[in-house]
């Protein structure tokens, strides 16, 4: 028997496909994952699996070391 209170779950479209390989060079790729905060989304947020998550990070951190990401988003005011 199903509670009353208990919501439906919505499966989350995964926004990566099988086929794409997480590049560290692709810096406007990698930005979607990123807020302007310059803070790695989750993945709870982002919609993909634990895999792509860890491999995503991997991506993101590595490009910030190289340079090619910023570590914080700049000051506006």
């Amino acid at each position: 028997m199903v509670k009353p209170n208990k919501k439906t779950v919505k499966k989350k479209h995964n926004p990566l496909k099988k086929s794409k390989v997480i590049d560290y060079l692709d810096t406007k790729f990698l930005s979607r994952f990123i807020n302007d905060q310059g803070k790695i989304l989750p993945k709870r947020i982002t919609g993909v699996n634990a895999y792509q998550q860890r491999q995503l990070a991997k991506a993101i951190k590595y490009a910030r070391h190289l340079a090619l990401l910023p570590f914080v988003a700049q000051d506006t005011a």
